[in-house]
């Protein structure tokens, strides 16, 4: 249950940082209250996830989510570069969460 609070954390975490973005540095009213909801919602689930996963692990696999998810949102939905050295960096992130799940297991 609690790689499951993460994961959804993870993913509100994607959606607060692409509410941010297009709240045009919060002009625009809806968008800044779906930011405040979903950061609320994603540190809340993040908390709960860190009641039973180590800190570190819990903290590293949050943002990691968050980097990769906002990144590749920003490629498909926003025309951001692809480039060879991105993948890679992205790739980097997904390998260290794996890692630090598999690391986890008790």
């Amino acid at each position: 249950m609690a790689w499951l609070c993460l994961f959804l954390a993870g993913l509100f975490e994607m959606c607060w940082a692409v509410g941010m973005k297009l709240s045009h540095g919060f002009s625009h009213l809806g968008w800044a209250a779906f930011t405040a909801v979903t950061m609320t919602l994603s540190v809340w689930l993040l908390a709960l996830a860190m009641r039973s996963l180590p800190l570190g692990t819990s903290y590293a696999v949050w943002t990691g989510i968050g980097a990769v998810g906002t990144a590749v949102v920003g490629i498909v939905f926003f025309k951001e570069a692809v480039t060879l050295w991105r993948m890679v960096s992205l790739l980097l992130i997904v390998a260290g969460i794996a890692g630090l799940k598999l690391s986890s297991i008790h």
